[in-house]
Parts: C-alpha cells; structure tokens; sequence
C-alpha cells in the first residue's frame, strides 16, 4: 500500500474528522489510565481500538461516552470543540455505546428496551407524568430500524431475556444505531458469541458503516477485527503505540504493538 493509498484510507473525506480527541489525559490516583491520547474517528469507517487489559481502551471510551470526564484533553466533533461532562451530552451529540453488559432490560420487549428513558408520549403541553405513550409509533420505529438493519427475530414480542446471545447483541446494536447521528461505540461485540451468532453481529456492523455510521470497536477478537475494521488505533499503558490499516501484511505489527513486542 503507497502512502497516498494510506492516506485516503485514513482520511477518506479529506474534512474533519466525525470525532477527534486530542491530548487526552486521565488519572485515577497514582494511576494514569490515558497519557496524552490522540484519537480520529471518521464517518463511515470502522476503527478498532486494540490493546491489552489496562492499556486505556475503556477509560477512553468511558469519556467519551460521560461516564468519565478527561483530567485534560479535548474533544471535537466535526472540528468544532465540545464537552461531554454525562452520558446525556454524549447522546445529544450523537454518541451512542453498547458495553459489554448490553444494558438490557431482560424482561421487556426490543421496543421497550430501544425506548426506555425515552418514551415517545402525548399531546406535549401536559405534565409528562400524565402524558399517553405513543406504543404504535415506537412499535414501528423499532420495526423499521431492525428491518432496515436486516435484524432477524424470531419473535419481535418476545422479551430481550429469551433471546440467544447475538439476537440481544443485535437488539443493542440496533438500539444504538437508530439514536446514534454520529458515532456507535462497541465495547467487545462479539465476546461469548458462537461462530454463526458472530457473523450476524460483524455483518451487522458493515450495514453500519454502509449507512456512513462512524463505529468504534474495542475488541480482542483479532480475525474479527481483520474482517471490518479499516483502521486499527492500539493503546499500550495508556498510549497511543501505532496506527495501521488491518491486512495480512500488518497483522503480526498490530499484535507485537499490542504486546508490546518491540520493547
């Protein structure tokens, strides 16, 4: 690959970057979980964040998604600096995140779950305690969100807790990405997921990427992220160690990057 070829794969629209951080540093204690993290995310990519436990994946994540706050560093979306001090800031900028744990409610159906905290309810002048959920119309929603998504389920009413592993990671999935404008953040998508259960969930993420989504995936999962990333960050002690473009040829790079091979 010729560095003009690298460069469009890392830059493809030649603007801004969807999501950009830069300098970003956060501590616990003695510890320093992020040093000085430089981070592009653009939009209709894949970037797979790599690394070993404890090199900074989930505390980056966790920032940029609220839960967390940067001791220093900044945040851009679209060029433009933002700050994200809760979860809310990051799903009004556009940014949601699947973590491991899915964040399901077990018993309650894909519709209430893709609703839940936001309850589409009427008429709007009255309190919102004694507003009338409109059920038919987040019915649809949901509905035309996994079948735009080509999700399958074998019962849409059934409760999430019912379901296999990969059609509740595809619930999830899909929740993020009818309320993500921007960015959808997958913490280890695939984890304890079966051959075939994988598959749909890596397809999955490729429709993503076709309706020009930006998808982070943090994953340990290295022929996954062969097959979907198109540029693979790696953070070792809570630095950025290396940047590459996901092939055959820089498959051994990526994991003596992570392991800290050249040390």
């Amino acid at each position: 690959m010729t560095v003009a070829d690298m460069d469009r794969a890392v830059r493809p629209s030649g603007g801004s970057p969807v999501l950009a951080v830069r300098g970003a540093t956060k501590r616990f204690g003695a510890v320093t979980a992020l040093d000085g993290v430089d981070l592009d995310v653009w939009e209709g990519q894949v970037l797979a964040l790599l690394g070993d436990n404890g090199a900074g994946k989930s505390t980056l994540i966790k920032c940029l998604n609220g839960v967390h706050r940067f001791d220093s560093g900044t945040i851009e979306m679209d060029g433009a600096e933002v700050s994200i001090h809760a979860p809310a800031d990051a799903r009004e900028l556009g940014i949601e995140t699947v973590y491991q744990d899915l964040s399901l409610f077990d018993n309650l159906r894909p519709t209430d779950n893709f609703y839940a905290g936001r309850e589409l309810a009427g008429p709007s002048w009255l309190p919102r305690s004694v507003r009338v959920l409109k059920r038919r119309q987040m019915t649809d929603a949901t509905r035309e969100v996994l079948e735009r998504l080509q999700v399958t389920l074998p019962d849409f009413n059934a409760t999430v807790g019912l379901m296999s592993g990969g059609q509740r990671q595809a619930v999830a999935v899909s929740r993020a990405a009818a309320f993500a404008s921007k960015v959808v953040i997958l913490d280890e998508p695939t984890a304890a997921l079966g051959v075939r259960e994988s598959r749909k969930v890596l397809d999955l993420i490729l429709r993503l990427r076709s309706e020009n989504k930006a998808v982070v995936v943090v994953s340990h999962a290295m022929d996954h992220v062969m097959e979907v990333a198109d540029r693979a960050v790696v953070l070792r002690r809570g630095r950025t160690v290396g940047e590459l473009i996901p092939s055959a040829e820089t498959y051994r790079e990526i994991v003596s990057l992570i392991v800290g091979g050249g040390e």
